[in-house]
C-alpha cells in the first residue's frame, strides 16, 4: 500500500516540473507593464491631486486629516451604545494619531486624587507606622516583669551547698 502511494507521488512531481514555462526567478520577479511602469502609476494616481496646505491650514502636517481631541477613551461613557464597545468607538469615527496612547487598552490614568493629597496620605501612613513601632519598642517587655524567687534559692534542688544557686530573696538584681 505504502510503496504504491510513494510511486504515485513521485510520478506527479515529475510531471509538474515539465509544465513550468519560465524559470523560478522569472516567475517570481516578472510583472506586466500595466503594474510596473511608472507612467501607468501616474495615470492611475496623479500626484497633482495631493493637496498642498499651508502651515495655518494644516498645523499637524498630516495632510489635512481631521484629528479628534486628545481625550483618553477610558473617560468615555462605558454604557453608551458604541459600535465597538471594547474600544468605545463608533463606525466611521476618525482615529486619533496617538490612538495607542489614548486607547482603552493603554495604561489607565488615575484621577481620583491629586499629587498633594497622595503625598499627604503616604506621609500619614509612614508617621502612623513609625509611631506604632515606637510604642511597641517602649512597651515591649524585654525581661520578666517580676523575677521569680524561691525559698532557700532551691539550694537542695540544684545540687547542695557548693552548687551555684538561684536567687534568694534580697539578692541583688543580676541584670
Amino acid at each position: 500500500m505504502l510503496p504504491a502511494r510513494v510511486a504515485r507521488v513521485s510520478a506527479l512531481r515529475g510531471t509538474t516540473s515539465a509544465f513550468r514555462l519560465l524559470p523560478v526567478v522569472q516567475q517570481r520577479f516578472f510583472w506586466p507593464k500595466s503594474m510596473s511602469d511608472p507612467s501607468e502609476y501616474e495615470k492611475r494616481y496623479p500626484s497633482s491631486d495631493y493637496p498642498s496646505l499651508t502651515d495655518k491650514e494644516d498645523p499637524g502636517m498630516n495632510g489635512g486629516y481631521v484629528n479628534p481631541p486628545l481625550v483618553p477613551r477610558q473617560f468615555r461613557d462605558p454604557y453608551a451604545d458604541w459600535w465597538d464597545p471594547e474600544e468605545r468607538r463608533n463606525f466611521g469615527e476618525p482615529v486619533h494619531e496617538e490612538n495607542d496612547i489614548i486607547g482603552i487598552l493603554s495604561p489607565h490614568l488615575y484621577t481620583w486624587t491629586t499629587t498633594g493629597k497622595g503625598l499627604l496620605q503616604i506621609g500619614t501612613f509612614i508617621a502612623t507606622f513609625l509611631g506604632l513601632c515606637g510604642c511597641v519598642y517602649y512597651t515591649y517587655p524585654d525581661r520578666v516583669s517580676y523575677p521569680k524567687e524561691y525559698e532557700n534559692g532551691l539550694q537542695r534542688e540544684l545540687g547542695g551547698p557548693g552548687a551555684m544557686r538561684a536567687r534568694r530573696p534580697g539578692d541583688p538584681d543580676p541584670f
